[in-house]
């Protein structure tokens, strides 16, 4: 069931591909209940747990409380893959489930895993194979997106591109390792890495003041308003805004040399934001498989028709239009151009023509790209 004040994309699996059809889902909540609350609390649990057995995808859940410190639960939940549990996640339905929770919690953590392997009664494996475990960098990937009014984007741009950066450090475990700012035509993207605690990493950062101002002076350029000293309210926004990564991949080999990072942005037809994320994940798997490509890591971002793709490349993007554009392969190539809104002169993209102009129609601009000095 695992609900309460999800943040956005902070997803618990590690680096490596991901079958985002057929793997399960492992969702854990952390929570912190606050002193004398834990009747309202179980209270709300119970409403929420009817409600959300009905949910299409959701298997079970468990309430677990700690035997050392009784102020701190588990709520646990198996979903049938990761695609319910985001569509679920990410919907206003969801957010009004979750509200009479609220006021009896001091802080959750939520983390994301697939199944990859599970022990019977009998001590046996079950019918489905074991899936191979992915090696992680530790870094864990978030994304948020919001749409600032036509006419304002370069005012956008320079506000984004120009503020302080925060301390990189949070605590010591938790470092935030590298923010990447894209914009596309008026769609702000910005991709944040951390190492350790995103959760964390997060709350530190919105409570810089480097951060806070550039936020403020962005406030009246965005279509959608908001008011962030609201709690109740940035948390509805950071929901809405919320861009979850659905699909990673990492190269098994070492590519060596320069790693060049982009952005694209995939025009899909209404509906079909799902459909296009499972064919790009399918095109990264392959290219990071390949001794011989340039792909380092790929990330796939994906909410409703939203489906953004941050690329870290070792060779600049026009070098190899196929790999850049995840159309490779010819077969996923026509699949993903049936799910696509593309101009006339990017219909074959199965040619370096279509995809260079189909490059020319995904790509983000690169607003700002920082890392932490030490990561």
């Amino acid at each position: 069931m695992t609900t309460l004040s999800e943040e956005p994309g902070t997803t618990g699996t590690a680096a490596g591909t991901r079958d985002t059809e057929s793997a399960r889902l492992r969702v854990v909540l952390l929570l912190d209940i606050q002193k004398g609350a834990q009747e309202r609390f179980l209270d709300a649990y119970e409403l929420l747990r009817s409600q959300v057995a009905s949910v299409p995808g959701h298997v079970s859940d468990q309430l677990c409380q700690s035997i050392e410190d009784p102020s701190q639960w588990l709520i646990t939940s198996e979903w049938e893959s990761s695609e319910p549990f985001l569509a679920w996640v990410d919907s206003p339905e969801h957010r009004e489930m979750v509200k009479p929770m609220h006021s009896c919690v001091n802080d959750t953590r939520s983390l994301r895993f697939d199944v990859l392997r599970e022990t019977s009664v009998a001590g046996h494996t079950g019918d489905r194979a074991p899936r191979p475990e992915r090696a992680g960098d530790g870094r864990t990937r978030h994304a948020i997106t919001f749409t600032v009014k036509s006419g304002s984007e370069d005012k956008v741009a320079k506000l984004l591109a120009d503020y302080a950066s925060p301390s990189a450090r949070v605590d010591s475990a938790t470092r935030l390792c590298r923010t990447s700012l894209f914009m596309h035509g008026n769609r702000v993207v910005r991709a944040v890495e951390v190492s350790g605690n995103l959760v964390a990493a997060l709350r530190h950062v919105a409570q810089q003041p480097e951060v806070r101002a550039v936020e403020e002076a962005i406030n009246p350029y965005l279509e959608e308003e908001r008011d962030l000293t609201d709690p109740e309210a940035a948390r509805a926004f950071f929901t809405r805004a919320g861009l979850p990564a659905v699909h990673e991949a990492v190269a098994e080999a070492d590519r060596g040399g320069k790693v060049r990072r982009y952005a694209l942005h995939y025009p899909v037809r209404g509906g079909s934001g799902a459909a296009a994320a499972r064919v790009l994940a399918r095109s990264d798997e392959l290219a990071a498989a390949d001794p011989t490509g340039s792909l380092v890591r790929s990330t796939i971002f994906q909410r409703d028709d939203i489906v953004v793709r941050v690329i870290d490349l070792a060779a600049a993007a026009d070098e190899d239009l196929a790999l850049t554009t995840g159309t490779a392969d010819r077969d996923l190539a026509a699949e993903l151009g049936r799910v696509l809104e593309l101009p006339g002169s990017a219909k074959d993209l199965g040619e370096d023509r279509g995809r260079r102009e189909l490059l020319a129609h995904l790509e983000m601009t690169l607003v700002t790209d920082r890392h932490a000095q030490d990561s």
